[in-house]
């Protein structure tokens, strides 16, 4: 088996800043989506919720749904009161024919204020990781029983953030708990993507593409900038255009026998970055990079 390549509609529309292409149809992320070559995309704010109007929809454009994020909240509600919040969206995932779901722990995140520094992001303390664990693979087991792997997402302003929280994570969850390998918010949190490729290659479910432009990263460290902030500065790009080394970050998962989507997701302006350029970029890049590495395409 091979993998394929999927991309995010953050290139045209983002969903923490709605303003940011929010002139943009998502006939038009779709339609560029599918010149760009692309195979899927996953979900974002303008797609609509249900299978049965979004399948004709991505049908159309000859696009599969990859996945979608999911907001999770258990460090503060059970997992029977989980799995209650999140039954729409995996229905619908499932509907769809996807086999991850992303899934972050958005407790006391702060990546969607604007005005709030990366420094001011929750940390959880030593002794709850352990329970913070169980009920994350407890909730990992439920997913899989419905058909669908976790990914779960390590997000810059949220819990799980370094490569220290990746490391606990991983350590206190069963198996059953998937990685989602994010390239750029691992090496925005100075982590090292190749590294955690290498440790858990077996565990990670999905891998996000983003890359980043360390120029405009180490201004955004020095001075203690807001997410959203870096976001507007440019410090994410698409792959191949950053400073992420992916030549080294896809053998470990070749090795493993990774068969998942590589999705480019790159927050950018897309009033700066011309999304369809973008896009092209990108794909064009993981065409060649990815194969090279030893994953089929």
């Amino acid at each position: 088996m091979g993998v394929r390549i999927g991309i995010n509609p953050l290139t045209w529309t983002n969903d923490d800043m709605p303003e940011l292409g929010g002139e943009t149809p998502l006939e038009t992320c779709l339609s560029e989506t599918a010149q760009a070559g692309y195979a899927g995309i996953e979900l974002g704010n303008k797609f609509p919720r249900q299978a049965e109007t979004l399948k004709p929809i991505l049908d159309r454009h000859g696009l599969a749904l990859v996945s979608g994020w999911y907001s999770g909240r258990l460090l503060t509600r059970d997992v029977a009161d989980e799995k209650k919040e999140v039954e729409n969206h995996l229905s619908l995932l499932s509907a769809m024919g996807c086999g991850v779901m992303v899934f972050a722990e958005v407790s006391g995140c702060i990546h969607g204020e604007r005005q709030t520094p990366l420094s001011r992001r929750p940390v959880l303390p030593v002794g709850e990781w352990k329970s913070f664990g169980a009920r994350m693979t407890e909730m990992a087991k439920y997913l899989m029983g419905r058909g669908l792997r976790m990914a779960f997402h390590h997000h810059m302003g949220t819990v799980v953030q370094s490569a220290d929280d990746v490391h606990r994570l991983m350590e206190h969850t069963g198996d059953e708990v998937g990685l989602l390998l994010d390239t750029g918010h691992l090496t925005f949190a100075g982590a090292d993507p190749v590294r955690i490729a290498a440790d858990y290659a077996a565990r990670i479910t999905h891998v996000h593409c983003k890359d980043i432009r360390a120029d405009v990263l180490a201004r955004v460290r020095a001075e203690d900038w807001s997410f959203l902030n870096a976001v507007l500065a440019g410090t994410f790009t698409v792959p191949g255009d950053g400073c992420v080394d992916y030549a080294a970050v896809f053998p470990p998962l070749a090795q493993a026998g990774y068969a998942g989507w590589l999705v480019v997701e790159a927050e950018q302006d897309p009033a700066k970055a011309h999304p369809l350029t973008y896009a092209r970029m990108g794909f064009e890049y993981l065409k060649k990079t990815a194969p090279a590495a030893g994953l089929a395409i």
